[in-house]
């Protein structure tokens, strides 16, 4: 039976073969990672993708990311994939890819959807943090791909989201305000109405208040 993962679960760990060796999951404890799942090498989509994955890298190297493909194809598939885009476009791609030849790991975490196809796995994205809890998962179909700005601007969300206790709203860009979650008693929800600016807080009504997070030093 294919795995079914939902935020909040430990993911679970795993032993793979890939391009640069064999690799564990665990092996990247105290680091966020993007596990995503491709169809197949050799096809145009996935080409786009591993290459606006690979011109992000610095940018999820910043977060303190690690990228980890995917898909069921072999090892020496991939590495011909891999030197093939570089010969081709010049730019090599600087993550492990997971070579799943037996599909377990997909089956694991619930990669194929069988009633598109059960030789290939959709386009999944998993988003795992330090601790090794899942925190976001998004599944994209065969036929269209990923938009990276996006999955990098929902990484920083959720670290955001961890480092300073808040939410960010819709359409959040980092570098923007963001949100307060309400208040959980009678008692707190006074406390806003009172005194929000003491709180450092901007607030169009008790349960919808935001504020300016400090600029970082560099």
């Amino acid at each position: 039976m294919d795995g079914h993962l939902s935020l909040g679960v430990q993911a679970p760990d795993f032993t793979a073969n890939t391009t640069f060796g064999t690799v564990r999951l665990s092996d990247y404890k105290g680091k966020w990672v993007v596990l995503f799942s491709h169809p197949g090498d050799f096809t145009p989509v996935c080409t786009t993708e591993f290459i606006a994955f690979a011109n992000a890298q610095s940018q999820f190297a910043e977060k303190n990311t690690q990228l980890l493909g995917l898909s069921i194809d072999s090892n020496p598939s991939h590495l011909a994939w891999v030197y093939a885009i570089y010969l081709t476009t010049g730019i090599e791609i600087p993550f492990p890819v997971i070579a799943d030849r037996t599909g377990e790991i997909a089956r694991l975490y619930g990669m194929i959807s069988p009633d598109v196809s059960t030789q290939e796995t959709v386009r999944n994205v998993f988003i795992i943090d330090p601790q090794q809890k899942i925190r976001a998962i998004l599944i994209y179909p065969l036929t269209n791909g990923r938009n990276v700005p996006e999955i990098l601007r929902l990484l920083a969300a959720l670290q955001t989201t961890d480092e300073y206790h808040v939410v960010t709203p819709a359409n959040w860009q980092p570098g923007q305000p963001v949100l307060v979650p309400p208040p959980q008693t009678y008692e707190e929800l006074l406390e806003r109405e009172k005194k929000p600016n003491l709180q450092g807080l901007s607030c169009k009504d008790w349960f919808l208040c935001g504020k300016e997070l400090p600029e970082k030093l560099d």
